[in-house]
């Protein structure tokens, strides 16, 4: 029993015919015959009873009503297998670092969603060693970090560079300098992120550069709440420019001279499934124009 068989069954009961059903479905009537004889035998009962005017048997009746149903079913999980071929249906694990998970992610996907709603999405937030490592697992099938580190199995696209700035409470000294550099940093209370953090270690790589050992740190485990206790005037803090639109009340934003701290950003996933394929694909077309663009506005 199959679903053409299924479709024949019910388009005999509803013209009362094997001659309409055969002209509708475009078969020779002795193949809507056969079919329904193999039916009834694979059933072992009969279902029509035939004559002038075919007429469904008890069993024949409930073989119609339940068919409605199977068929319905049958339809709706072939669409279902057609769009997660044609990557408009499936689910996607996306892994993202902050601040692209809360500032810039959740527009994009009402966008994608928008587009595939067959498309089912999760998102785990992480830094990047911890993305890397689930990315490798299987936990997630993509990510949007910092680049991970080199000898790994992993692919990473650049697609934009994340731009700092410093972020100091109003009436700071260091606000009296219309750029700031590194060496400004010394004698000032710095709030940084935690020791896993890409940022962090990028920023204790460009201190030691400048040979500044001594200074006074304090670790906030967010990025994105680092400007809430620079606002509560507990120190000073490099911060992604996206944090700070608006300035914060009670604080003032400097440039960062140089680029120094920018860290690069993009997409991240196994080099074994790189090109993405299916709805993943999809999602990273989206992804990669929409992030890519911010290349240019930099």
């Amino acid at each position: 029993m199959d679903i053409k068989t299924l479709k024949t069954f019910q388009m005999i009961v509803n013209y009362g015919s094997f001659i309409r059903a055969a002209e509708e479905l475009n078969y020779a009537q002795s193949t809507v015959t056969m079919q329904i004889q193999k039916l009834e035998s694979d059933m072992g009962i009969q279902l029509i009873e035939r004559g002038k005017k075919i007429k469904l048997t008890k069993a024949g009746r409930m073989f119609y009503e339940q068919s409605l149903y199977i068929v319905k079913d049958m339809e709706q999980l072939q669409k279902n297998m057609e769009d997660l071929q044609r990557g408009n249906a499936g689910h996607i694990r996306i892994g993202v670092t902050e601040p692209t998970a809360s500032y810039r992610l959740p527009g994009i996907l009402k966008q994608f969603l928008t587009h595939y709603p067959n498309i089912r999405i999760s998102v785990e937030f992480g830094n990047t060693p911890t993305l890397s490592e689930c990315v490798l697992k299987g936990d997630i099938d993509l990510a949007l970090c910092s680049a991970p580190d080199l000898g790994t199995e992993l692919y990473f696209e650049p697609l934009f560079m994340e731009n700092f700035v410093v972020l100091m409470p109003e009436n700071h000294p260091l606000g009296q300098k219309e750029n700031i550099g590194p060496e400004d940093l010394q004698g000032h209370r710095l709030l940084i992120t935690s020791a896993t953090c890409p940022y962090r270690r990028k920023l204790e790589m460009v201190m030691k550069e400048y040979a500044i050992t001594t200074i006074d740190t304090m670790e906030i485990g967010s990025m994105t709440a680092l400007k809430f206790y620079v606002e509560n005037g507990l120190g000073i803090a490099l911060v992604p420019q996206i944090l700070v639109n608006p300035v914060p009340t009670g604080t003032t934003m400097r440039e960062l001279s140089g680029s120094l701290i920018d860290m690069t950003f993009g997409l991240l996933c196994k080099a074994t499934d790189y090109p993405l394929k299916l709805a993943s694909s999809r999602l990273y077309s989206v992804l990669k124009q929409e992030l890519g663009e911010l290349s240019s506005v930099h």
